[in-house]
């Protein structure tokens, strides 16, 4: 068994998919859909992926709750450092252990993204 996405709901798609692509540096792997069902796919090639679904006018109070996913990021210093300039309310370091390194940051809809550094 293999892992090809994780589906999220977000309300804006244009503010999530700036968060993911421009804040995060994920790539857009694919977008489709109609009017009031539009689908962004994230991630690389042959990777999981990170499902947007965006409906116009559907309601969701809090989508994020209890939600968190993680991402492994190489440079992870300089990524938090620059989230922290364009005013992202990050939280960490954590460290379990002398190998794991990470730190959560919110997505525009309340997910909790962990930003994950393994030595």
């Amino acid at each position: 068994m293999k892992m090809d996405w994780v589906t999220i709901r977000v309300r804006d798609l244009e503010k999530s998919v700036q968060f993911y692509t421009e804040e995060l540096g994920m790539e857009i792997a694919a977008r489709f859909g109609s009017p009031d069902h539009q689908i962004v796919m994230l991630g690389e090639k042959d990777q999981p992926k990170i499902e947007l679904i965006y409906e116009p006018g559907k309601i969701y109070e809090n989508p994020g709750a209890g939600v968190s996913i993680g991402l492994e990021i190489d440079g992870l210093d300089q990524l938090v450092g620059a989230l922290k300039e364009k005013g992202h309310p990050v939280a960490g370091p954590m460290a379990p252990n002398p190998r794991v390194r990470f730190f959560f940051v919110p997505d525009p809809d309340g997910y909790s993204i962990q930003l994950v550094e393994q030595k």
